[in-house]
C-alpha cells in the first residue's frame, strides 16, 4: 500500500516530486501511460502502474494500493494542442481529473494536490503580479480544462469532505522536462543551441514568463501535501517577469555562442506578460523559491548535455 499515488509519475514535474516524496520517507505509487513521461524517469523505489487516467485502469491501481494522498500532474499540458484539438485536451484535463476524484472518494484518500496553471488560467493579466483572487479569464482550451479540473476538486471537497490545494504553477523548466515534446522554452533553446540549431521566438520576444525551476515545484507540492491550511488555490513561481528574449540571452552566453535567434508569427492564445504573486504560500505554506534562473539554466543545461552524443559534446566546450 502506497502514501501517496502520483499520476504522471514518469514525467516532468511528476517525477521530480516522486524522487522529493521518496527522499522524504513516503511509499509512492505512480500511475502513467507513458505516452509522454518516460520509463527512465521513474524511481525504481515506486510502485508503477501504466494505466491512462480515464481508463478504468486507474481504479485497479487506487485498489491496490490505497492512497492516502493524491498527487495528480498528470495532464495534456501542450497550449497549440489544445487549440487543434479541443476535445482531447478536455477528456484528459476534465474527464481524467473526474476519474481520479472517482478513484480517490471510492477508495478513501483523504488530500489530493492538484497541478494547475498560473500562466494560463488567469489569461492577460489586468495587472503584474498575479493573484489568486485575480479574475479567471483563460485564452485557450488548456487554461479553461485546468480551470474547469480546479472546479471539480472544489466540488469533491464540499461533498465528500476531500482536502485539497490547488497549485498554480508558472513556466516550470528543468531537468528532465522533455526539449522534443511539448516543452517549455528554457528546454528547446538549450536543446537547439546544443545541436547548433538556431532558436525560434515566436513573437518580438518581448513576452515575459514566471519561470520557476522544477525542484522548487516538487518542494510546493510536498508542501501541498503536508501542511494544514484552508483548503483553495496557491500560486507557485519566482514571483519575477522574464522576457523571452533575456532568457534566449542568457542562453546563448552560457554556451558563449554568437548565434542569433530567428523570429516568427506569434502564437494564438499566449498571454503576453504575466508573473506570479506568490505571497498567500509563502505566508501558509512556508515555501519560496530557492533556485535562482542563472543556477537553474546550467543545472538545465548539464542534464541536457549529458544526454547528447559524445561526438557532440566536444565541440561545446
Amino acid at each position: 500500500m502506497a502514501d501517496v499515488l502520483v499520476t504522471g509519475g514518469a514525467g516532468f514535474i511528476g517525477s521530480a516530486t516522486c524522487d522529493l516524496l521518496i527522499e522524504n520517507g513516503y511509499d509512492v505509487a505512480v500511475a502513467d501511460d507513458l505516452s509522454t513521461g518516460k520509463a527512465e524517469n521513474l524511481n525504481p523505489k515506486a510502485a508503477f502502474y501504466e494505466t491512462d487516467i480515464c481508463d478504468s485502469g486507474l481504479c485497479e491501481a487506487f485498489k491496490r494500493e490505497r492512497p492516502r494522498y493524491i498527487m495528480h500532474t498528470a495532464a495534456q499540458i501542450d497550449v497549440r494542442k489544445s487549440i487543434a484539438d479541443p476535445s482531447h485536451d478536455s477528456a484528459v484535463n476534465v474527464g481524467g481529473t473526474i476519474n481520479v476524484l472517482e478513484c480517490a472518494r471510492r477508495y478513501g484518500a483523504e488530500k489530493i494536490v492538484y497541478s494547475s496553471s498560473g500562466g494560463a488560467v488567469y489569461g492577460e493579466p489586468q495587472s503584474n503580479p498575479v493573484s489568486e483572487d485575480h479574475p479567471i479569464n483563460p485564452l485557450c482550451p488548456y487554461g479553461a480544462s485546468k480551470f474547469c479540473g480546479e472546479k471539480y476538486i472544489e466540488t469533491y471537497g464540499r461533498l465528500y469532505n476531500m482536502k485539497y490545494a490547488i497549485l498554480r504553477y508558472s513556466n516550470v523548466y528543468g531537468p528532465r522536462q522533455d526539449p522534443l515534446g511539448e516543452a517549455g522554452v528554457v528546454a528547446i533553446f538549450t536543446k537547439k543551441i546544443a545541436d547548433k540549431k538556431t532558436p525560434i521566438i515566436f513573437g518580438d520576444g518581448e513576452q515575459t514568463r514566471d519561470f520557476c525551476h522544477v525542484s522548487d515545484i516538487a518542494r510546493a507540492n510536498v508542501c501541498a501535501l503536508e501542511g494544514e491550511f484552508k483548503c483553495g488555490a496557491y500560486n507557485v513561481g519566482s514571483g519575477a517577469p522574464t522576457s523571452v528574449n533575456q532568457i534566449t540571452k542568457m542562453l546563448f552566453s552560457e554556451f558563449a555562442s554568437d548565434m542569433r535567434p530567428e523570429h516568427a508569427k506569434e502564437v494564438p492564445g499566449e498571454v503576453r506578460h504575466i508573473h506570479l504573486d506568490i505571497s498567500l504560500i509563502e505566508k501558509e505554506l512556508g515555501w519560496k523559491p530557492e533556485t535562482g534562473l542563472e543556477d537553474g539554466l546550467k543545472l538545465t543545461k548539464k542534464w541536457i548535455m549529458s544526454r547528447q552524443p559524445q561526438s557532440r559534446n566536444k565541440n561545446l566546450f
